[in-house]
């Protein structure tokens, strides 16, 4: 009598980018777990069918809540999310398996005629779908116009193709590469000045709380550098409150022993700004997303966000 192979279900959105960053997984997965056969599900998510507001009015979790449903009503076994779109906590009844290997966490400006940032002439109108890049660079730029955009990765380019577009756009660098666009971008923003949202340039791999097969299977593909990056940054935004869609940041890097965290909050007009940068060790990164959280509460950074300041 032959023996059924084991079937791990992976849940993911429809857009191109998370189909081809999806498929990188259950590539590095296979490759590890041989006896294990992964069929993908794509799922659709209200922040895929909901174009008509930006992100900050759709609330935290816009790309991650339909997903998770499906994981408790057993139609997918492992999800896998863009991390910087998930929620700072988890409902107990999810755990986070895996994060993989980091893709570069920096922002990319992409503009029109091949102008940088601090190139860009006065006046010229930079698009983002993200508050925490608007008020980045309003606050770098206050001569800018920063326009709201919506769209997957291809349809945003397109639209600053388009004429009568937008003269620059600000997109994560990481999901450029993963669709091979990496040619597109005009200049790399320093995570340093320009700090990335947290988790970004990480993949999340959920699954439902004890499924001890899922998440041995999940677990092969772990990378614990950027597990303390993340984690570092995931309790500092989880003292702050907010979530993507806030102008609230924190980017951290693992190197050897240490871990350097650079943290930044700002007013809605970005003129208003809070930023703190740290070196402490590794294995203090979740105490370390925590104090940094604590010392921006006490700053004010929640009214700052809020615009209430």
């Amino acid at each position: 009598m032959s023996r059924l192979t084991p079937t791990i279900r992976v849940g993911t959105r429809g857009s191109d980018l998370a189909l081809t960053q999806t498929g990188h997984v259950v590539n590095a997965l296979s490759k590890l777990n041989q006896s294990i056969k992964f069929d993908l599900v794509v799922i659709k998510t209200t922040g895929d069918k909901d174009q008509r507001y930006d992100l900050e009015n759709l609330g935290v979790g816009v790309f991650v809540r339909e997903l998770e449903t499906a994981l408790l009503d057993a139609r997918i076994d492992l999800a896998v999310h863009s991390l910087k779109d998930m929620p700072s906590s988890l409902p107990a009844e999810f755990d986070l398996a895996a994060v993989p290997y980091r893709e570069d966490p920096r922002d990319a400006f992409i503009s029109r005629n091949g102008e940088t940032l601090e190139e860009i002439a006065a006046g010229s109108r930079i698009a983002t779908g993200s508050a925490r890049r608007a008020a980045l660079v309003k606050n770098l730029r206050p001569d800018l116009i920063v326009e709201p955009l919506r769209g997957n990765v291809p349809t945003r380019l397109e639209k600053l193709d388009e004429p009568g577009g937008p003269d620059a756009v600000v997109l994560a660098t990481a999901g450029l590469v993963r669709l091979g666009l990496q040619d597109r971008i005009t200049q790399h923003l320093s995570c340093s000045s320009f700090v990335s949202a947290v988790g970004q340039g990480a993949l999340a791999l959920e699954t439902r709380a004890g499924d001890s097969a899922t998440i041995d299977a999940a677990s092969k593909i772990e990378h614990p550098a950027t597990r303390a990056e993340v984690t570092a940054e995931r309790n500092f935004l989880d003292v702050i409150g907010g979530g993507c869609s806030a102008s609230v940041s924190a980017h951290a890097k693992v190197r050897g022993e240490n871990l350097r965290f650079s943290a930044f909050a700002a007013s809605p007009d970005g003129f208003q700004i809070i930023r703190e940068n740290r070196v402490d060790k590794a294995y203090n990164a979740a105490e370390v997303g925590k104090q940094i959280g604590q010392l921006f509460v006490e700053r004010g950074a929640r009214e700052l966000v809020a615009g209430d300041a």
